[in-house]
């Protein structure tokens, strides 16, 4: 049975707003995506959850795929 593996697309996720004067889930889905500071960077897996979570949060935020 041949092996089903597949690499996932990688994005850059950079923090350009603050999130000062935001909801408290706002806050925390940034510091769950590992977005700290202000400019901080992650490279992290386009998964489902790593979308949906960019998608609230997308008004702080700007999305670069990596190929």
């Amino acid at each position: 049975m041949a092996d089903k593996r597949y690499t996932m697309k990688k994005i850059k996720i950079k923090l350009v707003k603050s999130g000062i004067d935001r909801p408290e889930r706002q806050k925390l889905t940034l510091q769950a995506l590992g977005l700290n500071k202000l400019n901080a960077t992650k490279e992290v897996e386009a998964t489902p959850q790593i979308l949906g979570m960019v998608n609230k949060v997308s008004h702080l935020v700007t999305v670069e795929e990596i190929a």
